[in-house]
């Protein structure tokens, strides 16, 4: 760029050298600033009248600056580039320590090379393109938020309101181009898009309403209705009153207008009565300002001292003023560091010889670097509030006011800040709060859109085009009460059909539409394509019919709420189990049956143990006491009280042996009651599982996507899949063994389950899906469909379609089971808990009472062993076998007896003492 700018500089001619070649220093007096503005615009005028105030604020007080003066000097650049340029270098030869300017982006870009190369910062609060950066272009700084904030600011308004799609209009220039380019960013990164950029001249070149009226009629015709606005005053007040005229400014319309325009409503006190009536119901952004005394005495001096009337002050005019204060404060940082303002010649200048030009006329200001860090480093209080950048030389704390035109003037309906979004408190009060962008913190005033109407537009039509949207319907060959065609013709009928026309009449606004039927008529189409036909919108504009929301589809379109659940199912030949005598039997799996069975034997004999040698009932024959075990565990069921009749430890036994038997016998009422009221099915196919782990063949529907998912998810070989075209294929392959089972999705199956019987469904649905309609991405149709079908279902007008269409059968409830074998059949493992407790509680009992009557058995026959002789070894043997038969006949005698025994004994063995002793 820097050539560019040599060529640029064909005017300094030898002659007009005011600097000589080598370095000049002084102690100036006067320290020049200079500015550069079209005074015939409304920011020029306005920056002319606040900066010369700020000047005179600053040259007050003579001690502000060491005794030097602040002098700026306003070049008026007539709203002409090369102007601009001339003014800049003319600026250069002036020993000019900064430039306030340009006031264009597009100047800025070119400015800022030689600002860079020349060491002179350039401080603009009307140039704010966002591609402006402080890392390309050191020496230019941005006095006023960059409009990267202004764009943020206007697309979480768009998320706010829930339009998706927007219209940018704007100039061709960097300022206004760049401007969008950051709102398109912005608004991708909230899944909305600018939908048509549509590009009007630069404001300098535009002299009729022409070119703007084409735009608009071109807009005129698109399916988005929000208009972002980001140009000049002058285009801007062109293109509302063409607007108005073409009836773009009636109900249903949204006009957002960037900072153009609250700078035009606040400096032009009379506006023409058609630019007034064009402008209602626009939303408009000025930068926010936070309110001072300062701010507020300002403000009464402008009125009162500084316009004279001629143009009111708008929020420019304040950075205007604080950009000249910055200015100062780093001048005098400078000048009490000790330093000299000086400037000398560029090396890369001066070596350039040949032709007229006097290139080193333009010197390199000496203490730049170090003046411009005193600016970034800024931190002071203003008529704008506090000043001060961040690192990345952003102003601190970027805030915007929202405006509402209404009748002739404006309304505030709330803010947006950086910090915590869009708000109807001043940001002030929310910076010393954590910050929260959570859309329930989120908060407007209501709004008086174009058209007087308070209610909120949706943002969107459809096209006016004259083009009805096509909605592309599958031509099926099969399970036609779905949807399908009247007699061969273009008209469609079904229950998808009729459920899309019922959400249709919920809608607020019309839908034009015809259908298109896609295929052949004579098999399934391929519905993978039929979606993919809606994505790239050459065939259709939306797809209506039995389309499953999968994945693979969702990835290039929009599906809108389900209307009806979907998920693949197998179905499969069943044979009734319930039409046997055995029935009873089938409560209990027959380890349940054994296993029970035998805790009632390990019960009893644990009882009979337990109560042989103190309970009369246990005694007796040994067929008497089988007799008595097996009857008073069984009994146990049906008399509680018998454990009253039994030891402590008996008792124990019984009453947990007896939980056992409720919970097992009312579970057992209950399943039996199940499996004889409802009917039960039998067939090798359990469900999903059993038919991956077979070898039998799988059929599917063609068309469906049941076949690449059994294919991808499940790892069923293609070999095993058969394709079937109807569901009389379905039940004839399923009765003669073509295939063992078919997967399709549930709305099919039930269809075919009430037409062909002797079949059922295994198992539970394993994948979840339902059917929508299908609708380009971020299509606003679809969400509105969405909350149409929601409406459908709760207001029970959806069931009665579907009644309509999908129920009837001609078979019996044998088709509408979905269970298993005896899905209620109780097994072993759910009941494994109860049979150990009542294990374990035997077991402990017989330890106990093992232990109880061995010690007694020692006891009863201790005396004898004390008198007895040590047998030999030869004898050990048979007194082993004689103390185990003894021990057996004591554990089979009445413990009554062996009391009385044993005390006989004792009280023989005292006789024998006594007698021995006299």
């Amino acid at each position: 760029m820097f050539w560019v700018l040599v060529l640029l500089n064909f005017i300094v001619l030898s002659g007009d050298g005011m600097i000589s070649e080598g370095a000049s220093s002084r102690p100036s007096t006067v320290v020049n600033v200079g500015a550069i503005f079209s005074l015939s615009t409304i920011h020029g005028q306005v920056a002319d009248i606040a900066m010369k105030a700020a000047e005179d604020d600053v040259n007050s007080d003579p001690t502000f600056l060491g005794g030097s003066k602040l002098r700026i000097t306003m070049y008026d650049a007539k709203r002409n580039g090369f102007l601009t340029i001339m003014g800049a270098l003319q600026f250069m030869e002036t020993d000019a320590v900064a430039i306030i300017g340009p006031q264009t982006s597009i100047m800025a870009h070119v400015l800022s090379h030689l600002a860079n190369e020349l060491n002179v910062p350039m401080l603009s609060f009307t140039a704010l393109d966002p591609s402006l950066s402080a890392l390309q272009f050191p020496f230019f700084v941005q006095t006023a938020p960059s409009d990267l904030f202004l764009m943020r600011a206007i697309a979480e308004m768009i998320t706010y309101y829930g339009w998706s799609d927007v219209v940018a209009l704007y100039n061709d220039d960097d300022n206004s181009r760049n401007g969008v380019t950051s709102l398109g960013d912005e608004l991708e990164g909230r899944r909305c898009k600018i939908s048509y950029k549509a590009v009007l001249p630069l404001d300098v070149v535009i002299t009729s309403p022409r070119e703007i009226r084409d735009e608009l009629i071109k807009i005129q015709g698109m399916e988005s209705r929000v208009i972002i606005v980001n140009t000049f005053p002058k285009t801007g007040k062109m293109i509302f009153e063409e607007a108005e005229k073409l009836g773009m400014m009636e109900k249903g319309y949204v006009w957002i207008a960037t900072t153009w325009l609250t700078s035009l409503l606040d400096s032009v006190k009379t506006l023409p009565p058609k630019t007034v009536e064009s402008l209602r119901g626009v939303i408009t952004l000025r930068i926010h300002t936070q309110e001072s005394r300062k701010k507020r005495d300002f403000v009464a001096r402008w009125r009162s001292k500084l316009s004279n009337g001629t143009v009111g002050l708008n929020v420019y005019g304040l950075y205007a003023y604080d950009t000249v204060w910055i200015i100062a404060r780093a001048v005098k940082r400078l000048l009490e560091s000790g330093a000299n303002i000086s400037f000398s010649s560029d090396s890369k200048l001066t070596s350039l010889k040949g032709g007229s030009l006097n290139l080193g006329a333009l010197s390199i200001f000496d203490q730049g670097r170090q003046f411009l860090d005193y600016i970034v480093n800024t931190n002071m209080p203003g008529v704008t509030g506090p000043v001060q950048f961040l690192p990345d030389r952003s102003m601190f704390r970027p805030a915007y006011d929202i405006i509402n035109v209404v009748g002739g003037g404006f309304r505030q309906i709330g803010y947006w800040s950086n910090h915590s979004g869009l708000s109807i408190i001043p940001p002030e009060s929310l910076y010393s709060k954590p910050s929260n962008r959570s859309s329930s913190n989120q908060h407007l005033k209501n709004v008086i859109w174009p058209g007087g109407t308070s209610v909120t537009p949706r943002g969107w039509v459809f096209p006016n085009n004259g083009r009805r949207l096509r909605i592309g319907v599958p031509n099926r060959a099969s399970f036609k009460d779905f949807v399908s065609s009247v007699n061969g013709s273009n008209k469609v009928e079904g229950y998808c059909i009729d459920v899309f026309e019922a959400a249709i009449k919920l809608l607020s606004y019309p839908v034009p539409h015809e259908f298109i039927l896609f295929g052949d008529g004579l098999k399934n189409p391929n519905f993978n394509e039929l979606v993919n036909n809606v994505s790239t919108g050459v065939m259709f504009d939306a797809v209506v019919g039995d389309i499953a929301i999968v994945t693979k589809r969702t990835r290039v379109v929009d599906f809108t709420q389900p209307y009806i659940e979907s998920g693949l199912v197998v179905v499969a030949p069943v044979t009734k189990l319930n039409d046997t005598p055995w029935a009873f039997l089938r409560p209990f799996t027959p380890p349940m049956w054994a296993v029970t069975a035998a805790f009632f034997l390990i019960v009893g004999s644990v009882i009979w143990i337990l109560e042989h040698r103190i309970n009369d009932e246990f005694r007796g024959p040994p067929r008497r006491q089988i007799v008595t075990i097996l009857w008073f565990s069984f009994s146990t069921m049906f008399f509680s009280h018998r454990e009253n009749t039994v030891s402590t430890l008996g008792r124990l036994v019984l009453l947990i042996w007896l939980f056992v038997v409720l919970i097992i016998t009312s579970s057992y009422t209950a399943s039996l009651t199940s499996i004889l009221t409802v009917q039960q099915l039998n067939s090798p196919i359990k469900g999903v599982d059993t038919l991956i782990s077979s070898s039998g063949r799988v059929g599917f529907q063609v068309g469906s996507y049941a076949e690449n998912y059994m294919i991808d998810e499940l790892n069923i070989a293609r070999s095993r899949l058969v394709p079937l075209g109807s569901p009389k294929e379905y039940a004839t392959a399923l009765e003669n063994g073509t295939v063992s089972a078919i997967v399709d999705e549930r709305p099919y199956v039930d269809l075919f389950l009430s037409e062909f019987c002797g079949f059922a469904i295994r198992g539970q649905e394993f994948t979840r899906s339902g059917w929508g309609f299908a609708f380009p991405r971020d299509s606003p149709l679809a969400v509105d469909m969405s909350t149409a079908i929601l409406g459908l279902s709760e207001t029970g007008q959806l069931q009665k379609i579907h009644d309509n269409w999908l129920s009837k059968s001609n078979c019996s409830n044998l088709n509408g089971s979905q269970s298993d074998d005896d899905p209620e059949q109780l097994k072993l493992r759910s009941f494994w808990g109860l049979f150990l407790v009542c294990g374990i509680a035997c077991f402990i009992s017989l330890a106990i009472y093992f232990f109880k009557i061995v010690r007694d058995f020692c006891n009863h026959h201790k005396p004898e062993e004390e008198e007895a002789i040590t047998p030999s070894p030869e004898a050990r043997a048979p007194s082993r076998s004689k103390t185990l038969q003894t021990f057996l006949a004591y554990f089979d005698e009445k413990e009554d007896e062996s009391n009385r025994r044993l005390k006989r004994k004792r009280n023989d063995d005292l006789s024998v003492k006594s007698s021995r002793s006299v």
